[in-house]
């Protein structure tokens, strides 16, 4: 897979957002099997949605909490799935 960067994210419902990529290409993915299969202090936090709704774009990712508590590889976010 060639080096994409995410651009732009929003929030869609429950634990699903848009992404976008700086190649133009548009995924929808949904994060809800991860947090409800994962369970962990670091990510638990972000089963409640007005917590997952505080993402932001750094360094080409999405990531979640001030110290990246929450982040997935941009490969697999390009492909829909996390």
């Amino acid at each position: 897979m060639k080096n994409v960067n995410i651009i732009q994210a929003k929030y869609i419902d429950k634990y699903m957002l848009e992404i976008v990529f700086d190649d133009d290409k548009k995924n929808i993915v949904d994060f809800g099997v991860f947090l409800n299969t994962h369970s962990h202090p670091q990510y638990n936090k972000y089963k409640k949605v007005e917590n997952f709704k505080k993402f932001k774009i750094e360094n080409g990712n999405v990531v979640w909490g001030k110290d990246w508590d929450l982040i997935f590889p941009v490969s697999d976010l390009y492909r829909g799935k996390v």
